[in-house]
């Protein structure tokens, strides 16, 4: 006893412990915060909430097509498959009717890749040397080059389907595929020009002044400098590439045809379709089959994404 009543001493008259005046110190840094509050609540129940609602459409979705007809007819939607079958995903992908033809989404998937891979990489790759071009080299007439680019951006699609469609028409490339690759570049090119402008802009100029005292040329720059650190930017045009030509409905309508219909026309035609019964099972297999990719890519590359919109998007 008389032990622990001279170590109690010693702590409170060891300078270490106390302060100018010989008392005990107070605790220093900043102070617990309580895990269970009324803003955590607020906050975490509004997002919990917010989940709910978007993933619950997802959910209907999944659980729907694992069904059997029988079972979604008399079944509650919410309620899991009593018995999961994957035959309304075969049917989607190999064997349901899009038009005339009766193979599914199969072909309009391969479709969407053809147009796709072209298309992200010659908007992306041209893009990037507008805004690198933009950014770093001023050429005469790099301002009003620029607005009316980005004036571009702000047209509706609308206005110009049919002058688009004359302009194929004698290129010869009308219900092609490299017509839509066409398409689908052209639309895309403002608002990436737009984001690798931002961001090249962002990049310290002693770079590319040091770089230039080297003898490096315009190539040699961006290949070299401009590319290395610009991974994050260029993720974000990918997202918005991939997510924005693998989903379009318009142009795949209107300047595509029967054989080249991409994957989004043909899940219209099979959700459209008044032939025969409506099998809603097949029909959210291929809405599921329809956004898979864009979903994956998203997944993947979604920490980058953040962090290049975050380095270019928002910098001029």
């Amino acid at each position: 006893m008389a032990d622990i009543r001279t170590a109690a001493t010693a702590a409170e008259t060891d300078p270490t412990t106390a302060g100018w005046n010989g008392a005990r110190s107070e605790p220093y840094g900043p102070r617990p915060r309580r895990i269970v509050s009324r803003r955590n609540i607020v906050v975490y129940g509004t997002l919990f909430v917010v989940a709910v609602y978007y993933l619950l459409p997802l959910y209907v979705m999944v659980v729907t097509s694992l069904k059997g007809m029988p079972e979604i007819r008399f079944g509650n939607i919410f309620a899991p498959p009593v018995e999961i079958t994957f035959e309304p995903w075969v049917k989607a992908w190999a064997e349901a009717c899009t038009g005339l033809n009766c193979d599914g989404l199969s072909r309009g998937f391969w479709n969407s890749v053809r147009i796709t891979v072209p298309s992200v990489i010659a908007s992306i790759a041209i893009a990037s040397i507008n805004g690198y071009a933009l950014a770093n080299w001023r050429f005469k007439g790099a301002d009003t080059f620029f607005t009316i680019l980005i004036i571009g951006a702000f047209i509706p699609y609308q206005v110009m389907l049919y002058p688009i469609v004359i302009l194929l028409r004698e290129m010869g490339l009308y219900g092609s595929i490299w017509g839509l690759v066409m398409v689908h570049s052209i639309f895309g090119m403002p608002i990436l020009t737009l984001l690798f402008r931002n961001y090249f802009s962002s990049i310290p100029v002693e770079l590319f002044k040091a770089a230039r005292v080297d003898g490096a040329g315009f190539w040699g720059i961006y290949f070299k400098i401009m590319l290395p650190m610009s991974l994050p930017i260029f993720v974000v045009a990918l997202i918005i590439q991939v997510t924005g030509i693998w989903n379009d409905f318009l142009f795949g309508v209107v300047y595509g045809r029967p054989d080249t219909y991409p994957m989004t026309v043909q899940l219209n035609n099979i959700v459209n379709s008044v032939q025969g019964v409506r099998e809603y099972n097949v029909n959210m297999a291929a809405t599921l089959l329809t956004g898979l990719v864009p979903l994956i890519i998203y997944f993947i590359s979604g920490k980058l994404f953040v962090r290049g919109i975050a380095a270019g998007a928002v910098k001029g």
